[in-house]
């Protein structure tokens, strides 16, 4: 790594931020700390170190966020299904810019399953351009600076690290590939205990157009976050807009022995699982996850409404 990073210099940093970025599972910290300890040696220019890495993340960030404000909620979803985690990613972010806005771009490449996620996100929901730049390249200084000046500091210590794994030879490369290997293998794990824990009857979108002109309706909620409901204000006629952080709301209006029926646009109708096995525990037994969620539903040509979109908030509060 030494050698390559060595020969090619500033030209790898800016690659291997710039495919990391992009999505490709090819991890740039190692080699930001390895060109840190470079710079620290005298070998690199440290700002240019910086430099080549702020615009590897730059270039690949703003082509997701002129997708998500071209694309809308689709990248955010085909990048989650694409995912290791692709469950939760969507959820995740979506909570995280509610409660962060902009500013999520100040710390999305601290979080795993963020930082590919977030530019399109802040995209979909309308950062303008010029803000998008200043946060994105704001935090995208500093997890890359982070990483260097951990390198540069520890230019000696880094040196003998590497020394080492150099003279361990292909025992060395065979141990990170079985690293790499098994950390693959416990996200997959991870998330089939999670789809075998939300193993339960879902409704096909058929049977509940069917069961809505029934003379008992179900009770369909809409268990999204606000978030995602910005993104895509899609909603099935008559549906609870549920807040997912106050089930009282729910509770409140509906009797556990009331049939529900819970939609998302999640992968797997994870969401819509999730609050259904927490109402299950609660009592309730006649609740069910909409399969294929509101995709599904709008795909089979069934009505739809469309929420009223919210004020445009004042240019000084976009970030807040």
């Amino acid at each position: 790594m030494v050698a390559l990073i060595a020969q090619y210099g500033l030209l790898l940093v800016f690659a291997n931020v710039l495919v990391e970025q992009a999505g490709v599972p090819v991890p740039a910290l190692p080699t930001l700390v390895v060109a840190g300890a470079l710079a620290g040696d005298g070998r690199l220019p440290l700002a240019g170190v910086l430099l080549a890495a702020l615009a590897g993340c730059l270039l690949s960030d703003y082509a997701w966020y002129a997708a998500g404000r071209r694309y809308g909620s689709r990248v955010t979803r085909t990048l989650c299904r694409i995912s290791l985690s692709p469950d939760s990613c969507v959820r995740q972010s979506e909570l995280r810019f509610q409660r962060w806005r902009g500013q999520v771009l100040l710390v999305a490449k601290f979080v795993p399953g963020l930082s590919t996620v977030a530019p399109p996100l802040v995209g979909a929901l309308g950062l303008p351009p010029l803000r998008f730049l200043l946060l994105d390249g704001a935090g995208s200084l500093l997890w890359a600076g982070a990483a260097v000046m951990l390198g540069y500091a520890f230019s000696a210590q880094v040196d003998r690290v590497l020394a080492a794994l150099e003279s361990a030879g292909t025992l060395a490369v065979e141990a990170l590939a079985a690293l790499l290997l098994a950390y693959v293998l416990l996200k997959w794990w991870q998330r089939w205990r999670l789809l075998r824990s939300l193993r339960m009857a879902r409704i096909g979108v058929d049977e509940l157009s069917r069961a809505l002109a029934s003379a008992h309706p179900p009770l369909v909620v809409d268990v999204r976050s606000p978030a995602a409901r910005r993104l895509d204000t899609r909603v099935i006629p008559g549906a609870l807009l549920l807040d997912t952080n106050d089930f009282g709301s729910m509770l409140a209006v509906a009797a556990p022995e009331r049939e529900l029926v819970l939609y998302c646009n999640c992968p797997n109708e994870v969401s819509a699982a999730r609050i259904a096995s927490l109402l299950a525990r609660r009592g309730y037994r006649r609740v069910r996850p909409l399969l294929g969620g509101l995709d599904a539903w709008d795909a089979a040509g069934f009505a739809l409404e469309r929420l009223a979109p919210e004020p445009a908030p004042e240019p000084s509060s976009r970030v807040a």
